[in-house]
């Protein structure tokens, strides 16, 4: 198996969790956003947006979206621990949660949604940063925090006491936002389960900064 990676991309950063929760090392392949390497023409043919992550199975199948790539995950290798619950209602749930982030907040403060704006508006990075990204996070994150106060399944994680999609989807998106220094301080059942899985290696080692392209 092998992914194609990036380790600024929250996006890839979900995908670094699950596989680390599945427990599978895939061989790495890292792409330069910055230096546009998924533009190159041998990318486009594997992935045709030029996005990042990709997952090319051992058989030669390709998966693209991290979402898509995390239920490729959990069917194909269900004797792992699974990150999709088995009732259909809390699959439901676990799936809404993480489209609240991968849907609705990740696409609006996406690095090439950010330059869009710069460019296309003749607006500073500060303008982008400081009003538009922390808008769109405090909107994102007052909805997850409703969620999650609102559910009963809620636990030491997002669902209960079991890892899901949800988790690998809210750690890299809190991330971000400690990374423009947005005010989480209104959100505390996202923080506490944020903190909780930040001590599990799973996160930790699929942290940006500990990537080995993160200083290239």
């Amino acid at each position: 198996m092998k992914l194609y990676d990036y380790y600024r991309s929250s996006a890839a950063f979900r995908v670094r969790i699950a596989l680390n929760i599945k427990g599978i090392i895939p061989i790495r392949e890292f792409v330069s956003l910055i230096n546009f390497e998924q533009r190159a023409d041998d990318y486009l043919l594997l992935n045709p947006q030029g996005l990042v992550p990709t997952l090319v199975d051992d058989d030669g199948t390709v998966v693209t979206q991290s979402m898509g790539i995390i239920e490729y995950l959990d069917e194909t290798r269900p004797n792992k621990p699974s990150l999709i619950p088995d009732k259909v209602k809390d699959r439901a749930w676990v799936r809404a949660f993480s489209g609240v982030i991968a849907c609705d907040i990740h696409p609006l403060n996406n690095l090439r949604v950010l330059r869009y704006i710069g460019k296309s508006f003749d607006v500073d990075n500060d303008t982008t940063n400081n009003i538009w990204y922390k808008h769109w996070i405090a909107e994102g994150m007052k909805s997850l925090e409703s969620m999650l106060n609102s559910s009963l399944s809620t636990g030491e994680y997002c669902f209960g006491n079991h890892l899901t999609m949800a988790d690998c989807c809210l750690i890299p998106q809190v991330y971000n936002a400690k990374r423009f220094s947005c005010n989480l301080e209104d959100y505390p059942t996202v923080m506490r389960i944020n903190d909780t899985c930040m001590k599990l290696s799973y996160f930790e080692q699929a942290l940006p900064e500990n990537q080995p392209d993160a200083n290239q």
